[in-house]
């Protein structure tokens, strides 16, 4: 029959082309086709990372690469312990794309090109024969006796064993309800927070290590993380700001995104302790001025602002501080509170909390619990991850594991 294929793989992306490459490999006699709704593959390979394509991070212990996942980490839990970090590095040096570790434990190509990724899929799936079919958007799936029926936009197809590996892709989502599978409704997961606040205004490009706080209505704290933080032209980002956003992803969309932050600028130092620092450093340099030298390590520009918000004239000296200055601006240091009104996207690496709900779907093999045949990699199971690489890594673990299975 015309347009019959052992898998069909649906969706152009990272877990597609995964999934297609070790299918074919494991089993050469497979006919293997990937059917992908737009003109062009591999996009989110292409911008990823500043177009470098952050393939995965240098966490070797599956518990602890588990933890990067707000949703997925008990599911991926068993599934790293068959392929993680260690089996991706390996798998891309075996087809000749070496990747590199950066101080923050990102992995990349030695390129630096998220091309170099693109060629080594696209190169892999001609090498293997695998059929690549674009601007196949699928517009309904159906089953037959033995196969499954995909119709196209412009074709119909059949196949043995489907994948689905389509992203956030809420027409899909929709398929699959059709099918009798639960959808957990999509909310933003990686943002950045949108704030207008006069301390920060003029501080976009400085970055500093934080613990920041999400407040209640009530004040009690609901959500925290620390890390770097960077001050940018709408507000603040950073790897402080992104694991909040991921973490409280469904928190924070209940909120409407308008919330108060609460920033420890020294990290852990409690307002008491500053407080004797600061006593201390009066007592030190009685005659310098509190503008001209930053402490506790802190950026120049963000300790002048923070001193101005307590009211400290650029003139003033240690020795003319009142103590009661003193314990405004250990409270400003510890405890400065911001109030977010809205979100940005961070770049153009969107990634939703939502999918197909993970109590579906059987994680030894990445096959549905309700139709036999049909399996699902990459993000449009009810997985994601903080950012770093963790997105990509369920990608091509989810993606291993179905290949594996259909082979």
């Amino acid at each position: 029959m015309l347009n019959t294929f052992d898998v069909i793989i649906i969706g152009g992306g990272a877990a597609g082309f995964f999934t297609a490459i070790n299918a074919a490999e494991n089993n050469p006699k497979l006919s293997v086709a990937i059917l992908e709704r737009g003109k062009d593959v591999l996009g989110k390979v292409k911008i990823s990372g500043g177009g470098r394509c952050n393939v995965t991070h240098a966490e070797f212990i599956p518990k602890d690469l588990s933890q990067k996942y707000p949703r997925g980490e008990k599911e991926l839990l068993g599934p790293f312990h068959t392929f993680m970090t260690g089996d991706t590095i390996e798998w891309f040096e075996k087809r000749g794309v070496e990747l590199k570790i950066e101080e923050d434990g990102r992995m990349f190509p030695v390129s630096n090109n998220s091309q170099t990724i693109i060629d080594c899929f696209t190169s892999e799936i001609s090498r293997l024969g695998i059929t690549l079919l674009k601007s196949q958007p699928v517009k309904s799936l159906n089953k037959t006796e033995n196969n499954w029926q995909v119709t196209t936009a412009t074709q119909t197809f059949h196949a043995k064993k489907i994948v689905f590996a389509t992203g956030s892709n809420p027409k899909v989502w929709k398929l699959l309800e059709a099918l009798g599978h639960s959808i957990i409704t999509p909310v933003p997961s990686l943002f950045t927070f949108n704030i207008k606040d006069g301390r920060i205004a003029k501080l976009p490009g400085i970055a500093t290590d934080v613990t920041v706080q999400v407040l209640s209505r009530k004040g009690k704290i609901i959500l925290e993380s620390e890390g770097p933080l960077l001050i940018t032209h709408w507000g603040m980002s950073g790897p402080a700001i992104l694991k909040l956003s991921a973490w409280g992803a469904r928190v924070l969309e209940e909120m409407k995104y308008h919330f108060v932050i609460k920033i420890n600028w020294l990290h852990d130092a409690s307002e008491m302790e500053l407080l004797e620092s600061l006593l201390s450093l009066k007592l030190e340099h009685p005659k310098q001025t509190l503008f001209k030298y930053a402490q506790f390590e802190l950026p120049k520009r963000l300790w002048q602002s923070l001193l101005k918000a307590t009211g400290i004239s650029e003139t003033e000296i240690w020795a003319d501080i009142s103590k009661k200055k003193l314990q405004n601006l250990a409270n400003q240091l510890t405890q400065s509170q911001f109030e977010v009104d809205g979100k940005s996207t961070f770049k153009e690496e969107f990634v939703t909390a939502g999918g197909v709900d993970l109590k579906e779907v059987n994680f030894k093999t990445f096959e549905s619990k309700i139709h036999p045949n049909l399996f699902f990699a990459g993000e449009i199971l009810n997985i994601d991850a903080i950012t770093g690489g963790f997105n990509f890594q369920n990608a091509w673990t989810g993606g291993f594991i179905v290949a594996q299975n259909i082979s």
